[in-house]
């Protein structure tokens, strides 16, 4: 690949959002407390789940809360906005080193009176494949199911 065509598919946008700024500090063991570099609340990991979410099950959880917030907002726009919503993740890991994760699965609990299964199940895979940036900041390859339970049931 020549010079100038690899400055052409690693240019960033012209426009879009800013960058995000973190700052992650080491509290001592396996702890760190992550916060905005403006400030903000902290966010606090440990590896031996102690006293917060390991970093892999913060990522998980970013994944999660980034496809929820899309789903949130697809809905709404639906006008038929949820009344609950809760994802369980698995992210299923290598075996040797490092244990990346190699598969995840999501489960949406969807808890709506308007909200119909072919409209929640479009939200999602928009969500899913489209509109979630922590989804798109992945591994492309990196393979991503879901299910829908939606007001207690599952079909």
């Amino acid at each position: 690949m020549s010079e100038e065509q690899l400055k052409d598919t690693t240019a960033m946008p012209v426009a879009g959002k800013p960058p995000a700024n973190v700052q992650v500090t080491w509290s001592g063991d396996h702890v760190f407390e992550g916060v905005r570099s403006s400030g903000g609340p902290a966010i606090t990991m440990d590896s031996s789940g102690k006293q917060g979410p390991s970093p892999v099950d913060t990522l998980l959880c970013a994944l999660a809360g980034c496809t929820g917030v899309d789903l949130v907002d697809i809905l709404t726009k639906r006008r038929t906005p949820m009344s609950a919503l809760s994802v369980d993740v698995v992210g299923e890991r290598f075996s040797g080193t490092p244990s990346r994760i190699t598969k995840i699965h999501l489960v949406y609990h969807i808890i709506g009176a308007g909200v119909e299964r072919v409209h929640a199940e479009r939200a999602i895979e928009l969500a899913v494949t489209k509109y979630c940036s922590v989804r798109d900041s992945l591994d492309p390859n990196l393979p991503i199911t879901w299910a829908l339970e939606l007001n207690g049931s599952y079909e």
